[in-house]
């Protein structure tokens, strides 16, 4: 089990992919500079913005600064995850715009046509699944444990008196790992199509992914059981989605896509 799936990591289409990044690592790491440098004020803003707004705290719930540094590192923070955000965006931008030059050999799947067009369509796609966590992360993912939490402190009967940097972090870590969770479809699409990795080897091995997946969901969420499922399990739904997407578009259920052509108007 998951042999097929990590072989895909030696296959010559997912070399050329890595080598295409690696040539264009300081495009990558300047974009990420851009956005720190730009994320470091609005980090700020976020800050007003939760403390102001209704719903962020909920009743009975004190917040508190313990540390003189507090402020500034949540900035720092916030910073850090708008970068890394703008360094995906532009990773996948230009690999889709790029997609011809950079994998030359790879399969008939890379949608033909100008490079602007096809980044265009991811980038729009992008920021519907952006707008999609985001969205699932404001009304359902950040209510409920807010609440959740505060209840359970209450009724522990414990004081409900919350660290800026730990509730502000945790909002804030919500929200970013749900926009790039729901970055699910776009990336599996991209890699099925690409021809880095076939549906077979996903199919055959998706026990192992849904595990990763909440592995995923542990690393990038806050450190509680509760939010592992919240922000895992989405990210579980949008991969079957992308793999029915794609089952659809192809015809075949399991196939190694290094075998498969399809006519290019079914391509996106």
């Amino acid at each position: 089990m998951g042999e097929g799936l990590l072989g895909a990591f030696d296959s010559p289409i997912f070399q050329r992919i890595t080598s295409h990044i690696d040539r264009r690592r300081k495009l990558y790491l300047g974009v990420f500079t851009l956005g720190f440098v730009a994320g470091y004020p609005i980090g700020g803003e976020v800050i007003e913005w939760l403390l102001e707004s209704e719903g962020y705290v909920p009743e009975g719930v004190e917040v508190i600064i313990l540390q003189p540094l507090e402020v500034i590192l949540l900035q720092l923070r916030i910073a850090a995850q708008i970068a890394f955000g703008m360094m995906v965006v532009t990773v996948v931008l230009d690999l889709a715009w790029l997609s011809r030059s950079a994998l030359p050999d790879s399969t008939n799947r890379v949608s033909p046509g100008f490079g602007a067009s096809r980044a265009i369509m991811a980038l729009a796609i992008m920021l519907l699944l952006g707008g999609l966590g985001l969205a699932y992360a404001h009304n359902v993912l950040i209510p409920f444990l807010l609440e959740y939490l505060a209840d359970d402190s209450e009724a522990s009967g414990l004081l409900n008196t919350w660290q800026l940097q730990s509730w502000v972090g945790f909002v804030t870590g919500l929200y970013f790992s749900s926009i790039i969770g729901f970055q699910v479809p776009i990336v599996t699409i991209l890699l099925l199509r690409s021809g880095a990795i076939s549906r077979s080897s996903i199919v055959e091995n998706r026990g192992l992914i849904w595990f990763s997946a909440l592995f995923l969901g542990a690393l990038i969420s806050p450190p509680d059981p509760i939010s592992l499922f919240l922000v895992g399990g989405p990210m579980l739904v949008l991969l079957e989605v992308a793999l029915l997407y794609d089952s659809l578009y192809s015809g075949r259920e399991s196939v190694s896509y290094t075998h498969l052509t399809l006519p290019t108007s079914d391509l996106v």
